[in-house]
């Protein structure tokens, strides 16, 4: 079964489209998470068995940049991103792989991690 599948969290709505495009030539499922869903654990947003939905929502703003997530993608990450960039796609700031260590993370917690290090990325 293939499980390799792509999160996407507040991207444009055509950026999305060309992204769900690209991802269902090469066999790559795609969701666009809903902003209630932000408070969610990763590893239920990634579909991983035995993580089943918190009963909350998330009610805080949306993210102010779009991010996205891979999971189950390790064969196939190089390749998508080859891709994404000759199908000339813009960019997405903030990508994240999904670890057995960020599982237990929500996507807001993700979220802010990820923008802390691209913040002190884009300084150096």
């Amino acid at each position: 079964m293939n499980n390799m599948q792509i999160l996407l969290f507040h991207v444009e709505p055509l950026k999305a489209a060309h992204i769900e495009s690209l991802c269902k030539n090469l066999g790559i499922r795609t969701s666009q998470i809903k902003h209630e869903d932000y408070s969610q654990k990763l590893a239920y947003l990634a579909g991983i068995p035995g993580f089943p939905r918190e009963n909350t929502d998330y009610t805080g703003p949306e993210f102010p940049s779009e991010m996205m997530v891979f999971a189950n993608m390790a064969d196939m990450l190089d390749r998508f991103l080859s891709e994404y960039k000759k199908a000339g796609i813009p960019p997405i700031g903030l990508k994240a792989v999904v670890t057995p260590h960020n599982i237990f993370w929500s996507a807001v917690d993700l979220y802010e991690e990820l923008f802390k290090e691209h913040q002190a990325f884009q300084k150096k």
